[in-house]
């Protein structure tokens, strides 16, 4: 039987991927980049982290779960290395590339280098995605990483010898497609693509010469070429999601107009949209902009924009109430039958996270979890009051 989003909580309500992993874990992947512990060890610590998260994330009532990306160093990297050190890189690739990112707290996070081709993925979600979901009774979802960020594995401005960017990206497009039907294949009931690089691509950091490129109308294409190859029936279940950021408690674009992205954002054909919102100061603006860009017909697909309603940076703990309020409230702007909920961020892009606001991931981890619940709670409460089902 397929799943139904809406069969729970009226108004479909999803996580977007990632959980804070447990300082055990964390401390197991600076030991395995050390040379300290063998792989098995680190696997070993990985698999009781994805069992922890699957059950406490079965007990917030949530209608789909994920693993929290626990088996993952890096929502970005995870195809072409093992860990945020660049242990595992995949051929191809070398150190010192583009920084995707430069966060308000200053500290950055750097991609590798494509040196050469034909590029490939060292491992898609899928080869995660099987060994987590045997632990789960409830549905799962997967996200991947977006063609946009990989891009910019290739060099700005200097040329691969031997290997153009076009034949780069047919190949990124390629195996980003294949990303996405092999999570499908091992039991994913939705897939959604980290698109956090879109608002910063309006950014014009100095720092970091690719967000003063103009890349977001080439970014939407690349994530459009990848939507072409599903049809109307799979997009459904196809999402994009969008943040500025959610690493170490900072982010990498807040102060980036919101409408810099939404005014295009929505021209991806995909099926829905995970919005971050709840930290956004100005909300009735951003509510207006989604109800005014989102799409009835997206090449065959009535979008859904599932909104954030929980702060990923913060110790603070949502109330139901609030989440009901703000979906409410959203509701003046947007077609109710096209809102749905979600989580700002993930909790913890990457394995390597001390969650500063919290003060210590496994503090950050019950805070999560805590979120969760009044999310699910707070969609139900919103669905009631709005006659929505």
């Amino acid at each position: 039987m397929a799943y139904d989003p809406r069969a729970a909580t009226g108004i479909p309500t999803e996580p977007v991927g990632s959980l804070p992993r447990p300082a055990k874990l964390q401390e197991a992947y600076a030991k395995y980049d050390s040379g300290d512990i063998g792989k098995d060890e680190l696997e070993s610590l990985q698999d009781d982290a994805v069992k922890d998260s699957i059950e406490k994330f079965e007990a917030t009532g949530s209608p789909i779960i994920s693993d929290g990306e626990q088996r993952w160093s890096s929502f970005a990297t995870y195809p072409i290395a093992d860990t945020l050190a660049g242990t595992g890189l995949a051929p191809g690739l070398g150190p010192g590339g583009q920084f995707f990112a430069i966060f308000a707290d200053g500290h950055g996070r750097q991609l590798p280098k494509l040196v050469s081709g034909p590029f490939k993925y060292n491992q898609h979600a899928a080869d995660t995605l099987r060994k987590s979901i045997g632990y789960a009774t409830k549905p799962m979802k997967q996200a991947v990483i977006a063609p946009s960020m990989l891009a910019l594995l290739y060099p700005l401005k200097d040329p691969v010898e031997g290997y153009s960017r076009e034949d780069f990206e047919a190949a990124l497009v390629d195996e980003c497609e294949k990303d996405i039907r092999e999570a499908f294949a091992a039991g994913a009931e939705r897939v959604s693509v980290d698109f956090t690089e879109g608002r910063l691509a309006t950014r014009e950091d100095p720092r970091n010469p690719w967000t003063g490129a103009g890349l977001l109308p080439h970014f939407i294409e690349l994530n459009n070429r990848v939507m072409a190859r599903f049809s109307a029936e799979e997009r459904v279940n196809i999402g994009i999601h969008t943040c500025p950021g959610g690493d170490r408690d900072s982010v990498h674009s807040a102060d980036v107009p919101y409408n810099n992205l939404l005014a295009s954002m929505f021209d991806i054909n995909a099926g829905y949209f995970l919005i971050q919102l709840a930290s956004e100061r100005d909300k009735d603006p951003v509510f207006e902009s989604i109800g005014k860009n989102l799409r009835s017909d997206a090449e065959g697909v009535t979008q859904m924009a599932y909104l954030g309603t929980t702060v990923t940076q913060s110790p603070r703990v949502e109330a139901a109430q609030e989440i009901c309020d703000q979906l409410v409230r959203a509701a003046n702007f947007i077609d109710k039958q096209q809102i749905g909920s979600t989580d700002d961020c993930g909790f913890s892009p990457f394995s390597i996270d001390e969650k500063p606001n919290h003060g210590s991931p496994d503090y950050a981890r019950e805070v999560a979890f805590a979120n969760i619940t009044s999310r699910v709670e707070g969609t139900r409460m919103a669905a009631e009051k709005l006659g929505v089902s």
